[in-house]
């Protein structure tokens, strides 16, 4: 990559998931991460996590960022209007860069950007990951089928995190010669190496949890689109065939008395963790045999997942889950079933249970699904942009 390309990356605020990646891009190009806001602790309990905290990794060290100020009446990246830069227009002009990465559409903020790339005459490319299995109105389908085919060729290239959302954008007519895959990513290396046969056995110790019992894992908020009640009514059918299985649960959320109260009526052993921070996630990946996301079309990929197969756990994902074709669908490391159908979860978690597979086929899926992968992808797509524009510059 040419050390004249100078890349300013417009994101919402500081993220666990993609400190990693934008750490390791910044070695491969001039990189400038603008964040549109802080989320304060008491907005990230607000979020779902149930408890005010702040990440306990850094999130902002080993590449360049600025906060952006955002005008905004009510801060926040949970509504549209919620992120609101108009600065920043100013900022990529007197920045001297060269691209422009947008990490979605649904701030206010990033359409500012997007609005500043192009008067600016900057290529504008953008990264996210949209289904088309997104729950929508009618209504809402209906106006995206119009103004989307248009509106999207307003970025000059998209960054594919999967399968469901390389299709989402042929469904709207991009080109198939903008699209770039970059996968959606974790750091994998810092989970494989917390997710230890020492980890595994210290923290089942503090639960008293059998050696030889069966854990199935749910991870994340405890929120009704996530389905966490339907883990434990399908380890109660698994328990009520004679199999030793029980659920643990890292995170927090409206759903734990309900949770508790489900876990009691079908007497299913149940290991609450509360929330637990980036540091803790690899013990309780460890401890586990198999992570479960049953989660609604919501779930536009469920990152949780690539944590898990990071730590050598397999998976079982409803089809909903936007993850599923791309680290689950080979029926052994991991698992599809249809999203609500309990007896087909508890299918899936025998089927585990039954043939577990090798760490070197689960570290086969992890490894595709890299930071190493996905910063490839984008410095694939921004050797296309000088390209393109060393091309236009010679038809001058």
């Amino acid at each position: 990559m040419s050390p004249s390309i100078r890349l300013a990356i417009l994101a919402s605020h500081p993220v666990q998931y993609y400190a990693p990646m934008f750490r390791e891009l910044a070695k491969r190009v001039d990189l400038h991460v603008f964040y549109a806001h802080s989320a304060t602790p008491e907005q990230q309990a607000a979020a779902g996590f149930g408890r005010a905290f702040e990440w306990d990794i850094p999130l902002t060290e080993g590449y360049s960022f600025s906060f952006l100020n955002n005008i905004s009446k009510r801060p926040g990246t949970d509504w549209f209007g919620g992120c609101d830069t108009p600065e920043i227009y100013d900022l990529l002009k007197g920045g001297h860069f060269t691209v422009v990465l947008t990490l979605g559409w649904h701030l206010k903020s990033m359409i500012q950007g997007v609005f500043a790339a192009k008067r600016l005459g900057l290529p504008i490319l953008v990264r996210g990951d949209s289904q088309l299995s997104t729950p929508r109105s009618l209504m809402k389908r209906w106006v995206k089928a119009l103004a989307y085919p248009i509106l999207l060729r307003a970025f000059d290239a998209a960054l594919y995190v999967g399968k469901n959302n390389y299709n989402y954008w042929r469904a709207y007519g991009f080109p198939t010669d903008r699209l770039f895959h970059s996968p959606h990513c974790v750091e994998t290396e810092r989970f494989a190496r917390g997710a230890t046969l020492e980890a595994r056995s210290a923290l089942r110790k503090r639960l008293n949890i059998n050696p030889a019992s069966f854990v199935v894992l749910f991870a994340g908020k405890l929120l009704p689109f996530k389905r966490p009640l339907d883990v434990v009514r399908a380890v109660a059918m698994v328990r009520a065939e004679g199999l030793d299985c029980r659920v643990m649960v890292a995170g927090s959320g409206p759903l734990e008395a309900e949770l508790i109260h489900e876990a009691k009526a079908t007497e299913v052993p149940l290991d609450l963790l509360g929330f637990q921070n980036q540091s803790e996630m690899p013990a309780a990946y460890a401890a586990a045999d198999l992570l479960v996301l049953p989660s609604t079309g919501r779930e536009t990929w469920g990152l949780v997942a690539n944590e898990a197969l990071a730590s050598g756990l397999p998976i079982a994902v409803s089809d909903q889950v936007g993850c599923g074709p791309d680290l689950a669908n080979d029926g052994y490391v991991g698992r599809i079933f249809p999203m609500g159908n309990i007896r087909a979860l508890a299918e899936a978690i025998q089927a585990c249970l039954a043939f577990p597979p090798s760490y070197q086929a689960v570290a086969r899926v992890s490894d595709a699904h890299s930071i190493e992968a996905a910063c490839a992808g984008i410095i694939e797509s921004l050797s296309d942009q000088v390209n393109r524009l060393s091309g236009q510059s010679k038809n001058l």
